[in-house]
């Protein structure tokens, strides 16, 4: 029978041999291939047993963790709270998994809102004063989407330089133009407005900031960014991932720290921190959040919170709320931490939260520290630029309510050890590079 895909009328074309690929033709996986060459930092540094990351943990029990069969105390978890291994925490998201299984496979728009995202929702709103809240699956989805939804086409937005990557994200989605102003420079942003304000006075105009900066652990100049805002008829967001559950009265975030909270237009939020599960949120006013819900791509495409996520995150809502010890000691031990390492002599920059940046200098010698403070016995993130300045190569340290005097201390003689090793502080505790 013949093959009814080649009519019998015509002959099969002979197979023609292979061209000789073109060596000077760009390739779209060239870059791959460059990020391999063996004079590369990411080469040098996996040959020498020098890659801080993607390092597998085997145990994690909050303030100390196993790594290649060595336990650690973690110094470099965003657990700010500390209950990530709470047995009440774990217990919620195994009874959530009983009655409604492992996922709900589809959106929060069509068949995936469980009656305890309703109940998370309408907890948070209230936990910050806020008319409604709409959930998202991540945190960094929630920055993403809600910039793509509320600032469209003939918009501004102005974003902090230091914002995270998400709200980067968010502003390249999104149809309205973007303007960068310099971390923290209230003058260079009231230049921003100003322009923008005579050249397109009808243009609606969104500045955004994170609440605590990833990196740095400096709060936002928000009294500033308020007025600023009020001035040139702007809406504020801001993005208190690193915030929620750690700073402010009762860990309601940062503008809450100046009392500012009901000001704020967008305050968003994720649950990988303080809130020990997967997700994010965002709250204002209930016509801007259901417009959100509606509109956000990220919201109306992605499959909803699983259930032991969400309740997850209402077991930690509720023991923040009923344990606000668990807040005074975070503070207590972000104070002696911060007081710690400049007594040692290091350079933590302006850090007002639990994470306490650590300078170390350039990338070898970061990964050279971050190693070596492996074997002594902690863990901590390195962060080399582009996410720093040059030169500014870090340890990012970060803490939690759960540490103890003797873990901290630990920590403390670490430092001391291996910043003497490399130079990095001087016998006498200032900066090995002081004049």
């Amino acid at each position: 029978m013949p093959d009814r895909t080649t009519p019998a009328s015509e002959p099969t074309p002979a197979a023609s041999p292979e061209a000789p690929a073109d060596a000077s033709k760009p390739s779209l996986f060239d870059k791959c291939q460059r990020f391999f060459d063996p004079s590369g930092d990411y080469a040098q540094s996996k040959e020498a047993d020098l890659y801080p990351y993607f390092r597998p943990i085997e145990r994690n029990d909050g303030s100390r963790a196993v790594m290649n069969g060595q336990e650690l105390v973690m110094a470099g978890s965003n657990n700010y709270l500390g209950l990530t291994s709470d047995p009440r925490v774990k217990a919620a998201a195994q009874e959530a998994i009983a009655k409604y299984g492992t996922g709900c496979t589809g959106s929060r728009f069509l068949n995936g809102t469980l009656d305890l995202h309703l109940e998370l929702e309408e907890r948070l709103a209230d936990f910050m004063g806020k008319e409604a809240c709409v959930l998202f699956s991540t945190g960094y989805m929630t920055n993403e989407g809600v910039i793509e939804a509320v600032a469209g086409r003939g918009d501004v937005i102005f974003s902090d330089k230091d914002n995270h990557a998400c709200i980067n994200a968010g502003t390249r989605t999104s149809l309205a133009d973007t303007r960068r102003y310099r971390h923290n420079d209230m003058a260079h942003l009231r230049q921003m407005l100003e322009r923008v304000d005579e050249e397109r006075p009808a243009a609606g105009k969104l500045i955004t900031t994170d609440g605590v900066f990833s990196m740095s652990g400096k709060i936002a100049r928000i009294p500033e960014l308020l007025q600023l805002a009020d001035e040139f008829d702007a809406a504020l967001m801001l993005d208190d991932a690193h915030a929620i559950g750690v700073v402010g009265p009762g860990g309601t975030g940062s503008a809450a720290t100046f009392g500012l909270k009901d000001e704020v237009d967008l305050i968003t939020g994720t649950f990988s921190k303080s809130f020990s599960s997967l997700g994010g949120f965002a709250v204002g006013d209930e016509d801007v959040i259901e417009f959100i819900r509606h509109e956000s791509s990220p919201h109306v495409f992605s499959a909803s919170m699983p259930p032991a996520n969400t309740a997850t995150v209402l077991k930690c809502l509720e023991i923040l709320q009923d344990e606000p010890e668990r807040l005074d000691r975070l503070w207590e031990i972000s104070e002696y931490m911060r007081d710690g390492f400049r007594e040692l002599g290091f350079d933590v920059w302006d850090s007002e939260s639990p994470i306490i940046p650590v300078v170390v200098g350039d990338l070898e010698t970061c990964f050279t520290f971050w190693r070596d403070l492996i074997e002594e016995g902690v863990f901590v993130n390195a962060v080399v630029p582009p996410a720093v300045p040059p030169g500014q190569a870090l340890m990012r340290t970060s803490y939690m309510a759960t540490h103890t005097d003797t873990e901290l201390d630990h920590i403390l003689s670490a430092f001391r050890k291996v910043g003497l090793k490399h130079g990095v502080i001087g016998s006498n505790g200032h900066h090995a590079n002081a004049a």
